[in-house]
Formats: C-alpha cells, structure tokens, sequence
C-alpha cells in the first residue's frame, strides 16, 4: 500500500493548495511570514514532501480566502 503521501489525491490536495495560494496573490516567502515558517516549509508541502495536519490547513484556508472543503 502506498503512503498517503504519494497517492493520486495527496497530488491533488498539493495542487490545489498552491493553486489557491497563487488565486491569493501570495508567494510562499509571503505565506511563509504570515505563518511563521520557513519557506522551505511551504515549497515542502507544495512539493508533496511534507504533510499538512488539520490545524495547518485550516491556517492557509483563511489566509487564502477559501474553505477546507475546496482542498479536499
């Protein structure tokens, strides 16, 4: 069994994600700021190496505008 990770619809999410950040007009230093993180955190989970908990998600489902439901 694959991991979750590189599945089909994680590739998806991932998509999404950046295309919503993009919609938003932010870069991923901006995001990474607004954050708190690094921007090597945000190209980590645009790049699918890193995971997205739900509290994350939320965070960048309101700094782009967007409910959780469009990324899942």
């Amino acid at each position: 069994m694959a991991k979750s990770i590189h599945t089909k619809e994680y590739a998806i999410f991932v998509e999404r994600l950046r295309k919503a950040r993009l919609e938003a007009g932010l870069t991923q230093t901006e995001v990474a700021k607004k954050i708190g993180r690094p921007q090597s955190h945000i190209s980590n989970i645009e790049s699918g190496q890193q995971r997205v908990d739900i509290v994350e998600l939320k965070r960048f489902a309101k700094l782009y505008g967007k409910k959780v439901e469009y990324f899942l």
